[in-house]
Order: C-alpha cells, then sequence, then structure tokens
C-alpha cells in the first residue's frame, strides 16, 4: 500500500507540475487522464495479489500509452475539425464578397 502512495503521489506531483507551465493539448491530458486511471486499477488489482506499488506502476505505464493515443486520435480530430471550420469561413467570405460585388454592379447598371 504505501508503494502504490508514494507513485500515486510521484504521478500527481509530476501531472500538477506540467498543467501549471503551459495549457495541456488534448493529447496530454488523454495521457494523464490514462496514467491516472491505470494507476489506480493497477493499484488495486496489485493489492489483490500483495504487490499493490508494482500493480500500479505497471497499470499507470499502461494507462499512459492507451491514454495518449486516444488523445492523439482525439487531438488529430479537433485539427481536421478547425480546418473545415476555417474553410467554411473562407467561403463564406467570398460569397460575402461577391455579393457585394454583385450589389455594386446592379447600382452601376441602373444608373
Amino acid at each position: 500500500m504505501r508503494g502504490f502512495l508514494i507513485g500515486f503521489a510521484a504521478l500527481a506531483l509530476v501531472a500538477g507540475s506540467l498543467s501549471c507551465s503551459t495549457p495541456l493539448s488534448t493529447r496530454e491530458k488523454g495521457a494523464g487522464i490514462g496514467a491516472l486511471g491505470g494507476a489506480a486499477a493497477g493499484g488495486i488489482i496489485g493489492s489483490a495479489v500483495g504487490r499493490p506499488g508494482a500493480g500500479a506502476a505497471i497499470g499507470g505505464l499502461l494507462g499512459l500509452g492507451t491514454g495518449a493515443r486516444i488523445g492523439d486520435q482525439m487531438q488529430g480530430q479537433e485539427q481536421r475539425q478547425q480546418e473545415q471550420q476555417r474553410q467554411i469561413d473562407q467561403n463564406q467570405a467570398e460569397l460575402e464578397r461577391q455579393r457585394r460585388e454583385l450589389e455594386r454592379l446592379r447600382r452601376e447598371r441602373e444608373y
């Protein structure tokens, strides 16, 4: 149990210090959540066999990798959505420019 608490405290300290420096990316958030969840689950499973520290460490590493992979996929999806929105905004601006140009040409034609 003592090893689990030390591992959990170290993980919390690292996660806390990283979150203070810059905003976390989606991938980093996923990795942190996965690591904490994996450490907790590993600690619980490890305590059932008398090795909570080892279980927390192994679970934390597995959770870190899995969380980072999921976060990376989500970050890629967010980037694609941002690019699509940028393209939509550009198209709308071009349509507005063309609408104004048509209005200007209609007014000139009326004179």
